[in-house]
């Protein structure tokens, strides 16, 4: 029997292709203490029987779209048959601790929070940070902040981005997000609800002592920079206010040709031009969605982006410190120049 005095908790997770930590991963969520807590487990193109065994606890229900939605599609079909007050983003790649549920709950209770992000840990070491929090890049770049760090801090930190392998909002926040763009498909839609809090006067918090413990992969393929690439052209166009396009117009070009470069030495420059093509094919539906979200806005330009960083510290560009140094100088010192008139 559940206790109706505890929090109602609805965790989505992911069954994609053959994952050897789902089972694993939804059971320690359906372990998880003071929080009443149900599982949607959404097969997203599962290649094995962990979803029909699963199916069989008690406390999870099974959502079959009947094809790969990606990671947006894939919650969003989650979250539409959950019934919690509050919605969880769990990875099927990711183990919560008893109290991580309930410790990021709490930190909701705060009225200025709308997202309370784990303290992502990595699996070979879990001593060590997968994720302190997401970095957000002015330029629209988004990775996780801390990897491979030691976890040092005590209490909750504000963050640009929650790292969707772990993190808690709640169900009335998520409906007013209108949850996540579709098209994204994969990567990005994290930074995107995020920023969104922001631009809405909500905090974005990642909670050290929510620990999940991630089976964290860096992957390097060609699809994966296709849809990263053209995700951050979705993420500025439709959120970066006009003023501020105009003002980074420099930098965003830069960064264009040398992504177009890099893409060309490493021999993906045909999924970069793809990814324009799709933006272009797409121009409509990306106007519509930015006539949507900056009518939602409550926060100004100039107070939301204070979240954003101009360093450019990220795995996934590779850049020699002989370039990174002035290149981040460069960047630091151009942002604080124009950042005043957004």
């Amino acid at each position: 029997m559940t206790d109706s005095r505890l929090p109602r908790v609805s965790a989505i997770v992911l069954a994609w292709k053959s994952e050897p930590w789902l089972r694993r991963s939804v059971t320690a969520l359906l372990g998880s203490e003071k929080v009443d807590l149900d599982v949607v487990l959404v097969d997203n193109g599962c290649t094995d029987d962990d979803v029909e065994v699963l199916a069989q606890l008690p406390g999870v229900t099974v959502v079959r779209p009947g094809r790969n939605l990606g990671y947006s599609g894939g919650n969003n079909a989650g979250v539409a048959v959950a019934d919690g007050d509050y919605v969880a983003l769990i990875n099927g790649d990711a183990i919560v601790e008893p109290n991580t549920i309930a410790r990021l709950v709490e930190e909701l209770a705060r009225p200025e929070v709308g997202i309370a992000a784990a303290g992502v840990r990595l699996a070979e070491n879990p001593a060590l940070l997968n994720s302190s929090g997401n970095l957000v890049h002015v330029l629209g770049i988004s990775w996780v902040g801390g990897l491979g760090e030691p976890e040092t801090r005590t209490a909750p930190t504000e963050v640009a981005g929650a790292m969707g392998a772990g993190l808690v909002t709640s169900r009335e926040h998520w409906d007013r997000l209108g949850g996540f763009f579709e098209q994204y498909f994969a990567y990005h839609e994290d930074a995107d609800l995020s920023i969104r809090t922001w631009r809405l006067g909500l905090k974005v918090v990642n909670v050290p002592d929510a620990v999940v413990v991630h089976r964290y992969e860096f992957s390097r393929n060609t699809e994966k920079f296709y849809l990263v690439e053209r995700n951050r052209l979705i993420f500025v166009t439709t959120l970066w206010s006009a003023r501020a396009l105009l003002l980074l117009a420099p930098a965003l070009l830069a960064l264009e040709l040398a992504m177009l470069a890099l893409a060309v030495k490493e021999g993906w420059a045909r999924d970069k031009v793809r990814g324009w093509v799709w933006l272009w094919r797409n121009r409509t539906v990306l106007r519509e969605r930015r006539a949507l979200v900056r009518g939602m806005q409550t926060v100004p330009d100039r107070e939301w982006m204070r979240v954003l960083t101009p360093r450019l510290d990220t795995p996934l560009i590779q850049v020699p410190a002989v370039i990174l140094r002035p290149l981040n100088a460069a960047t630091t010192a151009y942002w604080k120049l124009v950042r005043r008139f957004v």
